[in-house]
C-alpha cells in the first residue's frame, strides 16, 4: 500500500491497518547506515512544489513588502533630515552686469552669463501665468513635487533610457539653482527632498521668480529679462501675453523653437507649444476665451548682435565701474578698492550711465572728422603716437554726458579721458587767477589782483618774492616778450611769465588749495612755482570738472558718470554731483568773463570764435600746450556744457611720452600741435552741434572781456612787444584799475626783472605768460 492509500485509510477510520514496511535495500533517500536522507527528487532534480509554496506564502510576501516600504520610508526620512537646502550653485548665482545709456537703452552687458534677475512684480501677472500653464498647471496647489514623474525619471535613469520630463516648476528651479543638470539617481533624490523643503519654507511667488530667472531660453539668454531683450528687444515688464507664451514655450526646447534658426518642423512645434500654453490658460480661467481666439502668434525679432566692449563702450564701462567701486568703499560695503572690484565683477548690477547717446555720437564724430581721419601712421610714424581723449559735463547737474577714451578699447586699453599722466599745461592758468580772486590776493606792492592788473610779460623773467629771486623764470611760447600787459591779455595770449609771478604773489600753497577745492586731485603735489605752468598731471575729466565748477558760479561740480546702480542684494546711494560753494561766485564769474577773451581775442580765436556754427554763442575757454609738445588741450564751456579735449603723444611701441610735433603733416610754423589747433577744433565741432539753443553767461562781475571793463591801458613808450592792451605809462608792480578805473597806474615796481627784454620798459612790472608748462628739470615749456 502506498502512502496515499495509508492516508486515505486513516481518514476513513478503516479496520485494516496499513502493512508494515519492510526494510529494503538502501536507496538514494535511505542510506545504508539507516539514517534518513534527503527527500526524493523528481526527474528534473528539483524539490517538490509543495515546499516552494510553503516558502513563498502570502503572509511572507506581504510582510516583506511592508518591511521594504518601512525601510524606504525610514531611508527617506533620514535623507530628508540629512539633506538641507544648499546655497545656490556658482553658475546660477553668476549674472551679467547691465550697462545702459541715460535714456535706458542698452549700452552693453558684461559677465560670463547673459543673465539679469528681476523681481516677479516687474513681470506682468498674465506673463507669469504663461509659465505655469506651460510647465505645471497645478503649481499653485501642489506640494512642490511630482512623485510619479520623479519615480519614472529615476527608473528611466537606472535603466539607461535617458532623461524624462514631468518635474514640477519647483523641482526644475531646484535643479537650475541649487543642484546641476547631471542625470543621476542621487541628484534626483536630492531634488525631491529639497523641493519638498523649499515648498514648505518659501512662497510660490518666490519659487516662480527663481524659476523664470534661472531658466535657459536660448540665444545665450538666462532668465526672463535677458530673454525678453534677446527675442523682443524690450524689458520683461513690457512683455505681452503672446510674447510671454512664446518664451514659456521655449523652455521645452530653446534651440529647436528659436524662430531665427528653427527648421520648418521646429517652427510648427513652437507654434503648437504656444497654442498649448494659451489653451491651458483658458482652462485655468486665467485668460478669456474670446481674447484667446483673437490672439495671433507674434514672430520674435531677429537676434541682435550683443554689444561688446569695442569702440568707446569699454572706456565707458571701466569709468562707470571705477566710480561705483569708489562709492562701495565710501559706503563701507567694501573694505578696499580690490574688494569693491570683486563685488562689481561678480555681476548682478544694473548700471545706468549719465551718457547721452546723441552727444556721445556727436563727440565721436567730431574727433573723427577733425582729427583721426587725418592721421596716417603709414605715411608719418608720429601719427601713430597721437592719443585723443575728451570728457563733456553738464555744469548744472554734474552729469558726464559724453566721453572719448581713444580710438578703440581693444586697440588702446588706457582711457585717455581719465588718464592723469600728462600735463594740463596752460589750462591750469585759470585756476591761478581763481585763487587770486577768491583769496583777495595782492601784488607785492599791495595792489589787488584783477583782470586789469598790469604784469611784466617778458619771456624768461625771473620770478621774485618780495625782493628775493625764487630761481624760476619760465619762457613764453617761442620766447616772445610782451612787456607790460594786463592779466586779461596775459590770459588771452597764455603768457607764462605773468602767471608764474602771480602764483608767487598769491602764494603757491593757496593756489594748490584752491585747485583742490575746484576738483583737482592735488594729493602729493608740491606747492612750487613750476606748478603755475600746469606741470602736474591731470585728466580731461578732471579738467572738465574744474571748469564746470567755474561755470556753475563756484559751486563744486564733481563729474558723475553713473546715474544709478542697482543690485539684487544691495542698494547704492550715489552722492549729489553738485556740492557746496567752494569759491565766491564773483571770483568764478570773473574767471569766466576773462576766459571769453581767450576765445574772442586769443589763442582759440581761429578755431572757436571764427567757427561758422558758433552762431553768436558765448564761449569761455583756455588752450594749453605742454613741455616739448607732448600734450595739447582745449577746455571750454558754454553756460550749459563743459568739455575738455586733450591730445597726448604716446609712443605706439614703448608707450613713453613723445612729442606730437608734425602729426597730420602739420608743417606751418614750428609744426607743433597747439591747444588752439585740433583740440579746439574738436571742441567747437562737438559743442556747437550738441549745445542746443544759443545762450549767454549770467555773470556777477564787472571785470574781464565778457563785460567790457571801462579801464583800457594806453600804449607804453617802450613795450617789449605790442600786447593787445598796453599801459599808457610806466606800470606798477601790479596796479589794480578796479580801484581807479579812469586813471593809469602811477606806482613804480619794487623789483626790476633780472633779464632784460628785447626792448625793456622804463619800469618793470612783475609778471609774464605762456601756454606750456615748464619741465621742473629745466626743459622749455610752450603754450597757447
Amino acid at each position: 500500500m502506498g502512502r496515499a492509500e495509508e492516508r486515505r485509510a486513516r481518514q476513513r477510520g478503516g479496520h485494516r491497518a496499513a502493512p508494515k514496511r519492510h526494510r529494503s535495500a538502501p536507496t538514494a533517500a535511505t542510506p545504508a547506515d539507516g539514517r534518513p536522507g534527503r527527500p526524493p527528487k523528481g526527474r528534473s532534480g528539483k524539490p517538490p512544489k509543495g515546499r516552494i509554496r510553503r516558502l513563498f506564502t502570502w503572509k511572507k510576501i506581504l510582510g516583506t513588502f511592508f518591511t521594504l516600504c518601512l525601510l524606504v520610508i525610514a531611508a527617506f526620512i533620514g535623507l530628508y533630515l540629512y539633506v538641507d537646502i544648499p546655497a545656490g550653485n556658482a553658475d546660477a548665482q553668476l549674472q551679467s552686469n547691465i550697462y545702459k545709456y541715460s535714456d535706458g537703452t542698452m549700452l552693453t552687458r558684461t559677465g560670463y552669463l547673459n543673465r539679469e534677475s528681476v523681481d516677479l512684480s516687474e513681470v506682468p501677472k498674465d506673463v507669469q501665468r504663461t509659465f505655469v500653464a506651460a510647465e505645471n498647471k497645478n503649481f499653485y496647489h501642489d506640494a512642490g513635487v511630482d512623485l510619479q514623474g520623479t519615480a519614472r525619471g529615476i527608473l528611466n535613469t537606472v535603466m539607461g533610457r535617458g532623461t524624462q520630463g514631468g518635474s514640477t516648476i519647483t523641482q526644475q528651479y531646484v535643479k537650475n539653482y541649487y543642484l546641476d543638470q547631471n542625470q543621476t539617481v542621487t541628484r534626483k533624490l536630492k531634488e525631491l527632498v529639497i523641493s519638498l523643503k523649499l515648498d514648505r519654507q518659501k512662497s510660490k511667488d518666490y519659487i516662480l521668480a527663481g524659476y523664470i530667472n534661472t531658466s535657459y531660453y536660448g540665444r545665450g539668454a538666462y532668465g526672463i529679462q535677458a530673454a525678453a531683450q534677446a527675442y523682443y528687444h524690450k524689458d520683461a515688464k513690457n512683455l505681452t501675453v503672446e510674447e510671454g507664451a512664446y518664451l514659456a514655450a521655449l523652455l521645452q526646447a530653446p534651440n529647436q523653437y528659436d524662430w531665427a534658426i528653427a527648421s520648418d518642423t521646429g517652427k510648427k512645434f513652437a507654434q503648437a507649444r504656444w497654442n498649448y500654453v494659451l489653451d491651458n490658460m483658458v482652462k485655468q480661467n486665467w485668460l478669456d476665451a474670446s481674447k484667446r481666439q483673437a490672439m495671433k502668434f507674434e514672430v520674435p525679432k531677429a537676434p541682435k548682435a550683443a554689444p561688446g566692449m569695442k569702440g568707446q563702450t569699454g572706456y565707458l564701462v571701466d569709468a562707470a565701474n571705477a566710480q561705483l567701486e569708489k562709492q562701495l568703499v565710501a559706503q563701507g560695503k567694501a573694505n578696499s578698492l580690490g574688494d569693491a572690484e570683486a563685488l562689481v565683477k561678480k555681476g548682478g548690477w544694473t548700471i545706468t550711465l549719465n551718457i547721452d547717446r546723441k552727444k556721445q555720437r556727436e563727440l565721436e564724430q567730431a574727433v573723427k572728422e577733425q582729427l583721426t581721419s587725418k592721421l596716417d601712421a603709414k605715411k608719418r610714424s608720429v601719427d601713430g603716437d597721437v592719443q585723443p581723449g575728451a570728457a563733456s559735463v553738464d555744469p548744472k547737474t554734474g552729469k558726464v554726458l559724453a566721453m572719448y577714451g581713444g580710438a578703440d578699447y581693444f586697440q588702446h586699453y588706457t582711457n585717455n579721458a581719465t588718464r592723469r599722466d600728462y600735463q594740463p599745461a596752460s589750462t591750469f592758468k585759470p585756476v591761478i587767477l581763481a585763487a587770486a580772486l577768491a583769496e583777495g590776493a595782492q601784488t607785492q606792492d599791495g595792489q589787488p589782483i584783477t583782470a586789469s592788473t598790469i604784469y611784466d610779460g617778458t619771456s624768461g623773467r625771473q620770478v621774485v618774492d618780495h625782493g628775493s629771486k625764487v630761481g624760476f623764470g619760465p619762457p613764453n611760447e617761442d620766447k616772445q616778450d610782451y612787456g607790460p600787459i594786463t592779466v586779461q591779455t596775459a590770459m588771452n595770449q597764455s603768457v607764462n611769465s605773468v602767471f608764474a609771478q602771480m602764483g608767487v604773489d598769491v602764494g603757491m600753497d593757496k593756489v594748490m588749495s584752491v585747485a583742490g577745492k575746484l576738483g583737482m586731485d592735488t594729493k602729493g603735489m608740491e606747492a612750487v612755482p613750476a606748478q603755475t605752468l600746469g606741470s602736474m598731471g591731470a585728466s580731461p575729466l578732471e579738467m572738465a570738472g574744474i571748469y564746470a565748477t567755474l561755470a556753475n558760479h563756484g559751486e563744486k561740480v564733481t563729474p558723475a558718470i553713473i546715474k544709478s546702480a542697482d543690485h539684487k542684494d544691495s542698494s547704492v546711494t550715489l552722492p549729489d554731483p553738485i556740492g557746496d560753494q567752494v569759491i565766491p561766485r564773483e571770483a568764478a564769474d570773473t574767471v569766466t568773463s576773462v576766459l571769453t577773451g581767450v576765445v574772442d581775442d586769443g589763442t582759440a580765436r581761429d578755431s572757436v570764435a571764427k567757427n561758422p556754427a558758433r552762431d553768436g554763442q558765448q564761449v569761455a575757454g583756455k588752450t594749453g600746450t605742454s613741455d616739448n609738445n607732448k600734450s595739447a588741450w582745449f577746455t571750454g564751456y558754454t553756460p550749459g556744457l563743459v568739455t575738455s579735449v586733450g591730445l597726448f603723444g604716446e609712443s605706439a611701441k614703448s608707450h613713453a611720452q613723445v612729442p606730437l610735433t608734425g602729426a597730420t603733416g602739420l608743417i606751418s610754423g614750428s609744426g607743433r600741435i597747439n591747444g588752439g589747433t585740433y583740440p579746439a577744433k574738436i571742441w567747437a565741432a562737438y559743442t556747437f552741434e550738441a549745445m542746443g539753443d544759443v545762450t549767454k553767461f549770467d555773470l556777477n562781475t564787472t571785470q574781464g572781456a565778457a563785460v567790457q571793463p571801462s579801464y583800457t591801458p594806453m600804449p607804453s613808450s617802450t613795450p617789449s612787444h605790442s600786447p593787445s592792451h598796453t599801459p599808457s605809462s610806466t606800470p606798477s608792480t601790479s596796479t589794480s584799475p578796479s580801484h581807479s578805473p579812469s586813471h593809469a597806474p602811477t606806482q613804480s615796481p619794487t623789483q626790476s626783472p633780472t633779464q632784460s627784454p628785447t626792448q625793456s620798459p622804463t619800469q618793470s612790472p612783475t609778471g609774464g605768460i605762456s601756454d606750456n608748462p615748464i619741465d621742473p628739470g629745466g626743459g622749455q615749456n610752450f603754450g597757447q
